[in-house]
């Protein structure tokens, strides 16, 4: 059985499905030569993804696309659908894609070396928009953020590492984290219970097989679930066992859910204290207190946010199953506590958390609540 007693000072042999940082090309049915893929670093040194999409034009503002944690920068391409880069080329802007080291691109979730929030914060993030803006000069730059790229975003904002942004628009949750109590709840057990025998959950069943130790995993997440594909039912019906959903299901075209495996990878199981803990204090806070690398970071990104500077756009799907309501919730108590801020937010009727991008009428019902703030202020 997979809970069996083990020696708790014993770690898991991981399975080294990628062992290099060479990032694994990007899916995509613009012309090669407009993709640049860019040799990038973070301030700490670890491999990343960069990739500038050519406009053509020299004098358009630039838009930087952070991902989710898992997801990469895949998501706002995607070749079966009118993507968010089809939609920013076509309203005038250069679009810039970060593969940050939560991207299922780079292989840093299974293998190599552990990292919080802050890391991505501290490193990842800064880096990407002091290298964009070598490049773009005075030309606005804006940012839209997904997920845990968002709240990672807000950590480096509240920290003064991107000043002068001309606009953000962040999706899903961004300094009010707030997930349903069954989620967090299971969090906290999975990741107690789990923690010793397992480095990560896969979402990938036909690579993992069925006599492997997270078949229960992928057991228990197809209880109950309408789909008969196991990586949907791992992360629509159960976000990686956490009992949350991550999409709309009818909102995925066929071509997109057969790509799910490949959009979406395995979370690892040891950023999950960080995860708690901001979840816990319903705030993006640090994780680490004690190492001096990290000072520049605010202990508490909530009552730091006094500090950005520039108009953000909170957006989320009415049936957001994973982060609820945490962008009403941030609108509503940063209009309380920091009401000098330019702060709005939309909500997208029927969407849920992925669907955002990732579904078919995306552009008819989301991109343009997008365009919308970013016209205003390019």
């Amino acid at each position: 059985m997979i809970f069996r007693t083990t020696d708790s000072t014993t770690r898991p042999t991981l399975r080294r499905v990628r062992t290099t940082t060479t990032l694994r090309p990007l899916h995509h049915r613009l012309d090669p030569a407009r993709v640049e893929e860019i040799p990038f670093r973070a301030g700490d040194g670890v491999r990343l993804g960069l990739t500038r999409i050519d406009s053509g034009e020299a004098d358009r503002p630039a838009v930087l696309l952070l991902h989710g944690h898992t997801a990469s920068a895949d998501m706002f391409l995607l070749p079966e659908t009118r993507n968010l880069v089809d939609a920013l080329l076509d309203d005038g802007y250069e679009p810039w894609l970060l593969d940050w080291r939560g991207s299922c691109r780079l292989p840093y979730n299974e293998t190599g070396q552990k990292y919080t929030y802050d890391d991505v914060a501290l490193y990842d993030i800064p880096a990407a928009v002091s290298h964009i803006r070598g490049r773009i000069g005075d030309r606005p730059l804006f940012v839209v953020a997904h997920c845990i790229g968002s709240l990672t975003l807000s950590l480096s904002m509240t920290a003064g590492l991107v000043p002068g942004l001309a606009g953000v628009v962040s999706q899903g949750v961004f300094l009010t984290p707030k997930l349903a109590g069954r989620t967090s709840l299971r969090m906290s057990v999975a990741g107690e219970l789990l923690k010793t025998r397992i480095d990560h959950i896969p979402v990938d069943f036909r690579k993992v097989g069925l006599w492997s130790k997270y078949t229960p995993l992928f057991a228990l997440a197809s209880r109950k679930a309408s789909c008969p594909d196991p990586t949907c039912q791992i992360l629509h019906n159960s976000a990686w066992g956490t009992g949350a959903s991550l999409f709309v299901h009818e909102h995925l075209s066929e071509a997109t859910h057969d790509r799910l495996a490949e959009l979406l990878g395995p979370a690892p199981l040891w950023i999950l204290p960080h995860l708690r803990r901001i979840e816990l204090a319903r705030s993006v806070v640090r994780w680490h207190d004690t190492d001096h690398r990290y000072r520049e970071l605010p202990q508490n990104a909530l009552d730091a946010a006094g500090r950005i500077d520039t108009p953000v756009l909170l957006i989320a799907g009415s049936e957001n199953g994973l982060w609820l309501d945490s962008q009403k919730l941030c609108h509503d108590v940063l209009a309380r506590r920091q009401p000098h801020l330019d702060v709005s937010y939309t909500e997208i009727p029927g969407y849920g958390h992925l669907d955002t991008f990732l579904g078919r009428g995306a552009a008819l019902d989301v991109f343009g609540h997008i365009l919308d703030f970013l016209g205003k202020r390019r």
